[in-house]
């Protein structure tokens, strides 16, 4: 007696909302996870940002000096924030390295579900896990003399979870890409420090030589770091004399840009690495 199967081809071609979002939601949920028991990388994503504040922050700041009532500390706070969303977020990517060595990658490309839904699901995973080691940043800042508010917790976390969503579409990119996790690693670090130094996370985008403004410019996260800096500065009532010193905004053929259209950048790098990697996923093993 023959049992009738419906081949995978029309499994796959059927398309439904709730299936594909419910798909997303078990890879969410099992990134979750994985984070939650792994103890070394929450420690480690912390420890990098807090020395980068204490040290670096503390040691420059009687290089830099005191400009109406803000010192370097403060100025550094956001850029720490986005400092630790972005390593968390595009490393989560190594997921995906990790997922094909053991072989649980191919399983998931087998099964009848859309590969969006797998790309989308990991993508939300990340931002959702770099999103919360962010979030923890933000409990250094009383010891640094910022003053936090409800409404600038919310807006921090939006910037944020859209800040590690398109770094983790690019982590994923990236790592649909490598075979083995040390070329995973090496691949990132030659990646990942450049664009966090050149984001002006670290230092003022104002005054730079024509070659690093340029430099600057073309670097996606630029546009996510000023967003949260102008936020926080904003939510401190910072004096005109400070904001020119520590300046913020970007600056593009003169313009200076409104929050909003820095987000829209932001938001373009992610849909462009989200579809990449999509169709990256596409391509069989």
């Amino acid at each position: 007696m023959t049992v009738a199967t419906a081949p995978r081809s029309a499994v796959r071609d059927g398309f439904s909302l709730a299936a594909e979002a419910r798909t997303a939601g078990v890879v969410w949920r099992r990134e979750l996870i994985r984070f939650t028991r792994q103890r070394a990388r929450i420690v480690s994503g912390l420890v990098q940002p807090v020395l980068f504040l204490f040290v670096l922050g503390v040691g420059l700041t009687p290089l830099v000096g005191e400009t109406g009532g803000v010192d370097f500390t403060q100025f550094m706070l956001p850029g720490v924030v986005a400092m630790s969303v972005i390593t968390t977020a595009i490393f989560s990517g190594a997921s995906v390295v990790w997922d094909r060595e053991f072989g649980f990658l191919r399983e998931m490309l087998v099964a009848p579900v859309s590969r969006a839904a797998l790309v989308v699901g990991k993508a939300a995973g990340g931002a959702t896990v770099a999103t919360l080691q962010g979030a923890a940043m933000l409990l250094l800042a009383p010891f640094v003399g910022v003053r936090l508010t409800p409404l600038l917790v919310l807006q921090v976390l939006a910037v944020s979870l859209l800040m590690s969503f398109a770094l983790t579409a690019f982590g994923v990119f990236v790592a649909s890409r490598i075979q083995r996790m040390e070329s995973f690693q090496v691949v990132m670090q030659l990646l990942l420090f450049p664009m966090i130094f050149l984001s002006g996370a670290m230092f003022p985008l104002t005054g730079l030589p024509a070659w690093l403004a340029a430099l600057t410019r073309i670097n996606p996260l630029t546009y996510a770091v000023d967003p949260l800096r102008r936020l926080v500065f904003a939510a401190q009532d910072v004096p005109p004399e400070a904001l020119a010193r520590f300046g913020t905004g970007v600056t593009l053929f003169g313009v200076r840009l409104p929050v909003i259209t820095e987000l829209v950048v932001v938001a373009a790098f992610a849909l462009l690495f989200l579809t990449l990697s999509v169709r990256a996923f596409g391509r069989p093993e």
